[in-house]
């Protein structure tokens, strides 16, 4: 299988720390000698890893452009993971579910983010459709900032058939959307539950909404009518971790 590349300084030393085992190789910038980098270098070398020193241009030219602070990483590519392992993960589960659902998120920076936020909020995995949404991008590795390792990402083949699968197996959907007549911090969020969140700009598809037990809003004070997803995801996550404490 191919290797995963992986670039920026927390992508890779989460990597580092996490899955040691599946780096093949460590790219260093050359002309980079601080702190921050050469204490990622020293556990490179203690865990006996290959590494090589290379120009800016030649990162630049790895990365396309995107911003690789210095460091890339070649690794063997993580778990995958499929609808059977989401369904017997929850099997398995001794605490309430909490699962987050992204409908149709196609910028890799937010499926990052929200990533980051997931696995901050415990959440126990991340469902999207495998159509018409980003992957795991190494953009959306680099801003998941190790959480692309530690949350499983589900892709699904139909998530309206998914929803409806969780929904039998007693779990709760609360969706978000502006027009929504409940408040997310009026609504119940404790229990076993999906946070569901629709794409930018054009939010949840309408199957993926009739499939929601509850539609929330978040309350907006000020001019711009809507948040970026990942902001979003982040204000739902944590309330409901307000809530189930």
């Amino acid at each position: 299988m191919k290797s995963e590349m992986l670039f920026g300084l927390h992508a890779v030393q989460s990597l580092l720390k996490s899955a040691p085992q599946r780096v093949e190789q460590v790219l260093v910038l050359r002309t980079r000698d601080d702190q921050r980098l050469q204490k990622i270098l020293n556990l490179v070398q203690a865990q006996g890893l290959p590494f090589q020193l290379r120009s800016r241009k030649e990162l630049d030219d790895l990365c396309e452009g995107n911003n690789h602070q210095g460091l890339i990483a070649y690794a063997k590519p993580g778990q995958l993971y499929d609808e059977d392992y989401l369904y017997e993960m929850l099997d398995g589960l001794t605490r309430p579910p909490f699962l987050l659902v992204l409908d149709g998120v196609t910028d890799p920076h937010n499926l990052g983010a929200c990533l980051r936020s997931a696995d901050a909020a415990g959440v126990q995995a991340v469902i999207i459709p495998k159509d018409n949404a980003v992957g795991l991008t190494e953009v959306a590795r680099k801003v998941a900032c190790g959480a692309a390792d530690s949350v499983p990402l589900v892709p699904v083949t139909n998530l309206a058939r998914c929803l409806q699968k969780l929904q039998e197996k007693g779990l709760w959907l609360v969706g978000t959307c502006g027009e929504a007549t409940q408040s997310i911090f009026d609504t119940a969020l404790t229990g076993p539950l999906v946070m569901v969140m629709g794409a930018e700009g054009t939010g949840m598809r309408r199957l993926t909404r009739e499939n929601c037990d509850y539609l929330a809003f978040i309350p907006m004070a000020g001019s711009v009518s809507s948040l970026n997803v990942s902001v979003a995801a982040g204000i739902c996550l944590f309330e409901a971790v307000r809530q189930r404490r």
